[in-house]
């Protein structure tokens, strides 16, 4: 959802600046790099050292209400909806909890998807298959008949590993990390993507002249 959809860049920043100096981490800039795409648990795991699994969904609960939080201090816009995006909006599978979710689709005006996954919806994260593999199932289709958005490297090899096809944004990530992780199509963000439904069947455009 962060980077496809939304944009919390500044609340991510400020969060894990928060959970910097609480767990005394070094090279922040770096972790918020890779840790992109993941699935908050697994970042609080590899990151901060936490291993009980309370512990982990009650710091993974604050960090996710942090970045909410953070994204409105100091001046900051909150968190914003990218362009192109409500005109979209398909479907959603996110690497985050539901509160958070809830939260930053609140903050943008975006109405929540009748079909959503969220980070406690499946037991493996991306890159693995199983998120994409759920959201389909949700929307009762073949996951070979679905696209894929992706800004994340680990989100592209999660759609592609579970068959679909994957179209990548280059809202988060430099072309290079992107076209490591072989998507299908690459534009620098939605407003180079058009749809248009005609009696139930999906037709997409894309400009990749960019």
């Amino acid at each position: 959802m962060d980077g496809t959809l939304t944009d919390s860049t500044p609340g991510v920043e400020g969060a894990w600046e928060t959970f910097g100096n609480h767990y005394g981490l070094q090279n922040v800039d770096q972790i918020i790099q890779l840790a992109h795409g993941v699935r908050t648990v697994e970042n609080l795991k590899r990151f901060c050292g936490i291993t009980d699994p309370e512990e982990l969904e009650r710091e993974a609960t604050r960090f996710e209400m942090e970045i909410v939080s953070a994204s409105k201090r100091n001046g900051r816009q909150g968190i914003i909806i990218l362009p192109n995006v409500k005109a979209t909006l398909a479907p959603l599978q996110n690497a985050t909890t539901h509160a958070y979710a809830n939260a930053a689709l609140e903050n943008t005006g975006i109405q929540r998807p009748t079909a959503f996954v969220a980070a406690e919806d499946v037991e493996r994260g991306k890159p693995d298959p199983a998120p994409y593999l759920a959201g389909a199932q949700k929307c009762g289709v073949d996951v070979s008949a679905c696209l894929v958005v992706e800004d994340a490297p680990n989100g592209i090899r999660s759609g592609k590993a579970a068959g679909a096809k994957v179209l990548a944004v280059l809202t988060s990530h430099s072309r290079e990390a992107v076209e490591a992780a072989n998507p299908d199509w690459i534009v620098p963000d939605l407003t180079y993507v058009s749809f248009t439904v005609n009696d139930g069947i999906v037709e997409l455009t894309i400009n990749e002249s960019a």
